[in-house]
């Protein structure tokens, strides 16, 4: 977007503020209009139409929060930035309540100013490029709340529909956040048990010292705290389905019992001294390798070989990346019906990251994602700024080319040679003698250096002391530090390095 084309709108009962922003923000070729109240700010905002407002919080008459609200009853597509002399807890939340973009505390700096501007007008080229929304599937197509017409999804849907309807015992592997769940309930929803009791266990959740309880029941004074006879869940699944996740977290004992009730047809409580019949399907998931814990004599090989009879694997999300847009859009759907959200849209380039994106924490990490974007978002729309840090991280890292207009790490111009460092609406001599004092500390330190040394040795110290004031900034987060120095994470770590071993 060409900044000449940018339009700003100021609204501040100060005028020594209007001016200085209107002085660095035009030097800058914004085109720059003025009010001078909170009432007047909202008739110009609705004749001009700017692109990015500043909008002081308190003001004569009309609040800056009051303002605010009036301003997105007109649009809200307005893009906000507060301003406040007093960064407090609650102006902080009150501000990004009532739909701010951000705020920012007064006195503040030109490049602060700057960075807020661009961000703004990257943020609305991202909503902008946003087409109308229209579902990718009919609520009907989401039933099942498995999502995905990629090939390894489309595998996995015939495995499904292939052992479904017998009885046979099956095995779901695949990492944490994949679904496994979802697919041991389609398996049992489409089976003959579909009539009978469904009941699903974490075994990775219950204690050991409960988990043959909680699974084969137990008899009354069997144990303490057994007050009374209690069913099992093998008992309670009669005739129906059990699930078992994460199977391979059980212990070898309580492997052994499981194996007796799938071998001979029956279990015994603890406590008990009678056998007692059940007809159970087992259905069991893991996202451990079970063959490499067979191995380790940490799993039953027969019992492996028992649950082994069908077994599906669930790809990772990263492995059927064409599936992301459905699977937003399903979880967007959701959250609507469920009133959570307004939010129905993804922009062009968040959709580009999410797609891009490698995902460690698979389905259930977009969900996540995807959950907080809404909250965060202002709109109809999910934008680029509103995902993760670590998603953007990951995008400047490895170079994810955006839509114009848009990216990762978006452009910020410097303040221009001469313009003032901070705006306040006020001098502040104190402050800029300081700055010169710093900086000539910094020559003389350069100077000294270059009569004692040479030209490398100077090179060299600022730049280890530009990433060590970078990390310190950063609190060692190197992303954040490699994106200020404009340089990648992995250069930055090279410098470190080189900067460490000289």
């Amino acid at each position: 977007m060409e900044q000449a084309s940018a339009k700003i709108l100021i609204i501040d009962d100060d005028s020594q503020v209007r001016y200085s922003l209107k002085r660095v923000l035009g030097s800058h070729r914004f085109a720059v209009v003025e009010a001078g109240s909170g009432r007047e700010g909202v008739e110009v905002a609705s004749r001009e139409h700017p692109d990015v407002i500043f909008l002081d919080h308190r003001m004569k008459g009309m609040s800056g929060l009051e303002a605010l609200q009036h301003l997105k009853g007109v649009s809200d597509r307005f893009l906000v930035v507060m301003m406040t002399a007093f960064g407090t807890t609650k102006t902080a939340i009150e501000a990004m309540k009532f739909g701010a973009f951000d705020y920012i505390v007064k006195p503040f700096d030109v490049q602060q100013v700057l960075e807020l501007v661009n961000s703004a007008l990257e943020a609305k080229a991202d909503r902008d490029k946003t087409e109308a929304y229209e579902p990718l599937l009919d609520s009907d197509d989401y039933k099942e709340g498995i999502v995905g017409s990629s090939q390894p999804m489309q595998e996995v849907f015939k495995q499904i529909g292939q052992i479904a309807a017998s009885d046979v015992t099956v095995l779901i592997t695949g990492e944490s956040g994949t679904g496994k769940e979802l697919i041991a309930k389609a398996i049992y929803r489409h089976s003959l048990r579909s009539a009978g009791p469904y009941v699903p266990v974490n075994c990775a959740t219950i204690p050991e010292n409960l988990i043959e309880s909680e699974l084969f029941g137990h008899e009354k004074g069997s144990f303490t705290g057994a007050t009374k006879t209690r069913k099992g869940t093998f008992e309670i699944c009669d005739r129906g389905t059990i699930f078992l996740d994460e199977i391979g977290d059980m212990t070898l004992a309580t492997q052994t019992k499981i194996l007796r009730a799938l071998q001979e047809g029956e279990i015994q409580r603890v406590g008990g001294s009678s056998p007692i019949k059940v007809d159970v399907r087992l259905i069991a998931a893991t996202n451990k390798d079970l063959e490499q814990l067979v191995e380790e004599k940490q799993f039953r090989q027969d019992l492996y070989y028992r649950l082994h009879v069908a077994r599906i694997r669930l790809p990772k999300l990263i492995e059927r990346n064409e599936d992301i847009p459905e699977l937003v859009d399903f979880m967007l759907q959701r959250l609507g019906k469920q009133g959570n959200t307004e939010v129905r849209r993804v922009s062009a380039n968040a959709r580009t990251l999410l797609t891009r994106y490698s995902w460690p924490g698979n389905v259930r990490q977009l969900e996540n994602v995807i959950n907080r974007a809404c909250v965060i978002a202002q709109g109809d729309t999910i934008l680029l700024k509103d995902l993760p840090q670590e998603l953007t991280d990951w995008a400047v890292e490895n170079g994810v080319e955006l839509s114009p207009g848009t990216s990762a790490k978006p452009p910020v111009p410097g303040p221009k040679a001469g313009e003032e460092k901070r705006l306040s609406g006020r001098s502040d001599k104190g402050s800029t003698a300081r700055e010169g004092d710093n900086l000539t500390d910094c020559f003389d330190r350069l100077y000294q250096l270059l009569r004692e040394k040479n030209r490398e040795a100077i090179l060299k110290v600022i730049e280890s002391e530009m990433i060590r004031r970078a990390l310190a900034e950063s609190e060692g987060n190197q992303a954040k530090a490699s994106r200020f120095l404009g340089m990648t994470r992995a250069t930055l770590r090279k410098r470190i390095d080189t900067v460490s071993n000289g």
